[in-house]
């Protein structure tokens, strides 16, 4: 069976482009299909060849991606897969477009619907070019849902990383999802239950990250907060931050490893969709206080590896990272339970129950794939 993994684009280093990183290793013999490919800002993929589309040829496509986004469709439907059998998208948006041969299968990782189409308003809240050019931009987002809602039916299949991804997949989309809770690379990350004295954010500094909504309440608390990551909002986020508020932007997987493991809470208020970074701090053995709404109801427990706050304010926040610290937090049980709901070895054997099911006759050969080991 030839494979094919197709993604978005890799410019950037998120939770959706590690999951990806995951079935490139997993699948070693597959080919790599993009939109757009820069090596120096996103995942590991060693001297694997990567095939792009004709925007890899754009003067500065890799560094303005996002402001390509009319163009990703035509893009991926120029793509030719004609000679695979089994083709896995792993797509917030444009991925799930490409053309495939009748008789072969097409399953869709879903991390989300295309939400800058369908939540606009929440997801580019914080463009200032947005609000000014949101006229001509309404309308050619208007296009693109029609078109967005048409290449949606193109996946025979549908995975979906959490119930609430599975829940917008059918309310928009009409499409039935399978959840399967993403995994974690248990490698990258170290177990410490000695806590130093700081909080930690990890996330892309983008609007709807609501990573101000952190900055406010830690600019009242006093607390030190470091921020890993990077984003068009980082100048204004500095800006509103006081002194005790460390931006660190990218760093390496290292310095992430060990902040990840040292902090007293990792600390998130963004929807998530599923989120990654919450089961990764549970594998460092580090508590969760989280926004109490999206993926972080699949994977956390309240009171044993995570507190939540149930509005998207600073006083709601704060009064979440108080409860945390009157927590005799057991890390080791935290530790434990990401490892035993969210490894690679629980989430490729879904992965390939899901398989055999479109394959009935015909399962992966043993050799195209990495047998993950705990």
């Amino acid at each position: 069976m030839k494979i094919a993994l197709v993604h978005d684009y890799l410019t950037q280093r998120g939770g959706a482009e590690r999951v990806f990183e995951l079935l490139c290793r997993h699948f070693p013999s597959a080919d790599i299909f993009t939109s757009l490919y820069d090596p120096q800002q996103t995942i590991e993929l060693g001297d694997r060849l990567v095939h792009t589309t004709l925007l890899q040829k754009l003067p500065g496509a890799t560094k303005y991606f996002r402001l390509l986004a009319p163009f990703y469709y035509p893009a991926f439907r120029a793509l030719d897969l004609q000679k695979y059998d089994l083709i896995i998208s792993s797509s917030t948006s444009f991925a799930k477009a490409v053309r495939t041969r009748s008789d072969a299968k097409h399953i869709c990782f879903c991390h989300n619907i295309t939400r800058f189409l369908w939540d606009t308003q929440t997801y580019l809240r914080e463009y200032a070019d947005y609000q000014h050019l949101y006229p001509f931009i309404e309308k050619m987002f208007r296009v693109m849902r029609k078109a967005d809602l048409a290449y949606a039916q193109e996946p025979d299949l549908y995975i979906a990383n959490s119930t609430e991804v599975a829940g917008r997949i059918q309310s928009t989309y009409s499409k039935q999802a399978i959840v399967v809770n993403y995994p974690i690379d248990n490698s990258k990350f170290s177990f410490s239950d000695q806590k130093e004295d700081f909080f930690l954010v990890s996330a892309r500094l983008l609007g709807y990250k609501r990573v101000d909504v952190i900055i406010d309440a830690f600019n009242q608390l006093g607390w030190p907060l470091k921020i890993m990551g990077d984003g068009p909002e980082r100048e204004h986020l500095e800006r509103r931050a006081k002194s005790n508020v460390e931006f660190l932007g990218y760093i390496s997987d290292a310095e992430r490893c060990h902040l990840m493991a040292k902090a007293k809470a990792v600390v998130v208020a963004a929807l998530e969709d599923y989120g990654l970074v919450p089961v990764e701090a549970n594998a460092s053995g580090t508590p969760v206080v989280s926004f109490g709404a999206g993926g972080v109801l699949d994977t956390q427990v309240p009171g044993q590896t995570g507190v939540f706050f149930n509005k998207q304010t600073a006083s709601s926040l704060q009064a979440a990272l108080v409860r945390s610290q009157q927590i005799e937090w057991d890390y080791q049980y935290i530790r434990n339970h990401a490892l035993s709901h969210f490894s690679e070895p629980v989430f490729f054997q879904k992965i390939h129950q899901v398989i055999n099911q479109i394959y009935p006759a015909q399962t992966i050969n043993q050799n195209s794939f990495v047998p993950s080991i705990s």
